[in-house]
């Protein structure tokens, strides 16, 4: 008995000997719940709705579906359809935000060489609409040419450039040649396949079948590859046709930039040309995917430039001037009378002419650069200045020739009149100071076999 009741009072002891966590009322846990109660809780969902479809679904569509090209629905198909819908979304998602650079300009060419407009899709398997992409084998480009077959079709390259990366000469090219395919074959879904293997493994196909001419009568005869490339092709033709019914909506979207072409006749670096006229390389160079390195060479100097159509009027007004300004090799030298005055004394005179400009609404570095005859890299060394960016009622120092009494004109004993070159002129601009005088005569005058002058060169100028 004993022993019970000290059993029963250390267990009593014991418990209240336990911390007890603090108790809330109905009224403390309404308080507590307030901040919670206040705040909106929304869905997290961490998957993308994927609608359900039937063979007999796309069979329908596809049966009321308006094309020109031959196109049945099989389980090979189909199958792509899956995968694209399905397993890879992430590529049509891709492709819907390029297709509108190309797909207008693809159009209006199938419909110059008189095309099945469906032609086009063949282009989103081939590159995935990126004119810059290269295979494992060397074909390059929207349509991938190989580079003997470019050549065929007037696209050369070279290390600078490579014109099948061009979006328009590698679409008439693949116009040219599917056609030429379609002439020897009579049929386009066999076009297609010897586009991607070759028109000499279509004829071998076609004689293996027992002479069957339709790409599902040699279908088993092709190259492995080229059984999935026409598929393919046709998936995607559906697909881009009916992105609703599949939860495909073009989130960003990339339109093209409205351009215009313009020949500068010359070797040249799209930095300099952006600096020049203030654009963005970035844009000179999505606008000229052919150019690999932003360097225009010598060789190819008739290359016609697409230029952003905003900005096409000011260079084509301004295009002698920019040809002169756009060199930017070392000068040669090769005259006996052609005099390099000191640096020390050039830079003194410079320092004791230089003129102060204040900023103005609507002023940027290049309408200033060219205004006083110099170059917005000038500009922003003479300031210390690490960007573009310039504010109203700001002060530039601006040495340039064209600015004060720098620009210095002599006449020597032999009745020669003499020029020294000042920053930022260049022979257009010294042709401009002297009435009556052409970028051909300075050049003459002085044996100069190129543009190139540079601070300090005394030129014979009359």
């Amino acid at each position: 008995m004993k022993k019970s009741l000290f059993r029963i009072f250390t267990l009593a002891l014991i418990t209240c000997l336990i911390p007890l966590s603090k108790a809330f009322s109905q009224d403390d846990e309404s308080i507590a719940a307030a901040p919670l109660l206040d705040e909106e809780v929304l869905p997290n969902y961490h998957y993308e709705y994927i609608p359900d479809f039937t063979y007999d679904d796309i069979d329908r569509r596809v049966k009321a579906m308006d094309h020109e090209m031959s196109f049945e629905l099989n389980d090979r198909i189909f199958s792509f359809i899956q995968y694209f819908t399905v397993r890879n979304r992430d590529y049509t998602k891709m492709v819907l935000a390029r297709k509108e650079l190309f797909f207008p300009m693809f159009d209006e060419m199938m419909t110059k060489h008189d095309m099945p407009l469906e032609i086009k899709y063949l282009s989103i398997i081939e590159s995935g609409l990126d004119p810059q992409i290269k295979s494992r084998v060397g074909a390059m480009g929207l349509w991938q040419f190989m580079p003997a077959t470019g050549r065929m079709y007037g696209m050369n390259t070279n290390s600078e450039v490579d014109d099948r990366m061009d979006p328009e000469l590698s679409t008439e090219a693949a116009a040219k040649y599917l056609k030429s395919l379609y002439r020897m074959f009579g049929d386009w879904e066999v076009a297609m396949a010897a586009y991607n293997c070759g028109p000499g493994n279509v004829r071998k196909a076609i004689r293996r079948s027992g002479g069957k001419k339709t790409f599902w009568g040699i279908y088993n005869y092709l190259p492995r590859e080229t059984r999935s490339y026409v598929p393919q092709v046709q998936a995607m033709l559906y697909i881009l046709n009916h992105l609703e019914e599949h939860n495909f909506f073009p989130e960003d979207p990339t339109y093209v930039v409205e351009y215009e072409k313009i020949r500068f006749d010359r070797a040249l670096s799209l930095d300099k040309l952006a600096e020049l006229t203030n654009l963005c390389v970035s844009d000179l160079k999505t606008l000229n995917p052919a150019i690999k390195n932003t360097r225009l060479p010598e060789s190819n100097k008739s290359m016609a430039l697409r230029i952003p159509r905003t900005k096409a009027p000011y260079i084509k007004e301004n295009l002698a001037w920019l040809n002169d300004s756009l060199n930017n090799a070392p000068t040669i030298l090769l005259a006996s009378n052609v005099q390099v005055q000191s640096v020390e004394a050039l830079v003194q005179e410079i320092k004791q002419n230089s003129t102060v400009y204040r900023v103005r609404s609507g002023d940027v570095l290049g309408s200033i650069a060219q205004r006083h005859g110099v170059t917005v890299t000038q500009i922003k060394s003479w300031n210390n200045l690490s960007s573009n960016l310039i504010r109203v009622g700001q002060t530039l120092r601006i040495n340039s020739g064209m600015s004060g009494n720098i620009a210095t004109t002599q006449t020597n004993a032999s009745g020669q009149t003499t020029y020294i070159v000042q920053p930022g002129d260049s022979l257009w601009i010294i042709s401009r100071k002297h009435e009556g005088l052409t970028v051909e005569q300075i050049k003459r005058l002085n044996n100069l076999n190129s543009n190139n002058i540079k601070p300090g060169q005394k030129l014979i100028i009359g």
